[in-house]
C-alpha cells in the first residue's frame, strides 16, 4: 500500500508565535498598488510628450517652443549669473574665461520650393521628405539641440554654441547634409536657413522674428545658404529692431 506524501511547509515557532502567509498577502497589496500608479504615471508622461511632439516626425512642436525656449535660456541664464555663482567669481575666474558664459542661437530652416515639391510629386512624397529631413535633423546636430517642426517645410533648431562663427559652422553642416542627400521619389533638394543669438530678456516670438527674417533673405537672394541675422545687421542688410513684448525699441 502505497502512502500519499504531503507537501506541507513547516510552521515555524518563535518566541513571538507562529509566523503565517498572511504578512505576505499584507505586503502584496500595497507594492501591486504602487506599480499601478507607476503604470499610470508613465502613461500620463506619455501623453504630455506625445502633446509637444510634431506627429508626423516627431520633433517638437510650436506649442512646445515657447516653454522650452524659456527653460532653456532663462533658467540655464538664472543659474550661470545668480548671486551664489558671483560670489564664487574670485574662484571660478580661469574655468569661466576659458570655456566663457553659455550662448544659444535660434536657426530657422526652410526647405527651397518644398511647394513645387508637393505639386509636382504628391503629398505623400512631400511628407515623406520631411520625415528624412527630421531624420538629417537627428543625426547632425548634438543630442542636447533642441530640435522642432513649427508646421509646413519650416524646421526650428535652438543650440548652444560659444560664438557666430561656431553657430554658423553648425548650420552649415546641416545644410551641406541635405544638400549631398538623395531623396527618394524627389532628388537633391536644398534648404535656407536663417539664426540669430538669443539675448538677454529676449522673447522667443522676438528671437524667432529675428531668424525668419534672416532666412526670408536667403530665400530672396539666391536659397540653400545660411544667413546671420548679426552678420546682415552689420553689412546693413537688415535692421535690428528689438522687441520686448508688445514694445518695439529701435
Amino acid at each position: 500500500m502505497t502512502t500519499l506524501e504531503t507537501n506541507t511547509a513547516p510552521v515555524e515557532a518563535s518566541g513571538e508565535g507562529t509566523r503565517t502567509p498572511e504578512k505576505n498577502v499584507r505586503w502584496a497589496i500595497p507594492l501591486s498598488l504602487l506599480a499601478c500608479v507607476l503604470r499610470v504615471h508613465g502613461n500620463y508622461m506619455s501623453l504630455l510628450d506625445y502633446s509637444e511632439r510634431d506627429t508626423l516626425t516627431g520633433l517638437l512642436n510650436r506649442k512646445s517652443f515657447d516653454s522650452t525656449f524659456l527653460q532653456a535660456t532663462v533658467v540655464d541664464a538664472h543659474r550661470l549669473y545668480s548671486v551664489h555663482d558671483v560670489a564664487a567669481t574670485a574662484t571660478a575666474v580661469p574655468e569661466r574665461r576659458q570655456d566663457g558664459p553659455r550662448r544659444y542661437w535660434l536657426g530657422v530652416i526652410d526647405i527651397d520650393h518644398f511647394k513645387q515639391i508637393n505639386d509636382r510629386f504628391g503629398h505623400l512624397v512631400g511628407d515623406e521628405a520631411l520625415t528624412v529631413l527630421a531624420r538629417l535633423m537627428r543625426s547632425t546636430f548634438r543630442y542636447d539641440d533642441r530640435l522642432y517642426r513649427f508646421g509646413g517645410e519650416e524646421f526650428v533648431v535652438l543650440l548652444s554654441a560659444p560664438d557666430e562663427d561656431s553657430a554658423r559652422a553648425a548650420f552649415e553642416r546641416f545644410r551641406h547634409a541635405v544638400e549631398s542627400h538623395y531623396f527618394i521619389g524627389i532628388g537633391r533638394s536644398t534648404v535656407s536657413i536663417g539664426f540669430s543669438d538669443v539675448r538677454a530678456g529676449d522673447t522667443p516670438q522676438a528671437c524667432f522674428d529675428r531668424a525668419d527674417k534672416a532666412v526670408y533673405y536667403g530665400k530672396t537672394h539666391g536659397r540653400n545658404q545660411v544667413c546671420s541675422q548679426l552678420a546682415l545687421v552689420a553689412a546693413g542688410e537688415l535692421e535690428d529692431n528689438m522687441k520686448f513684448g508688445s514694445v518695439e525699441l529701435f
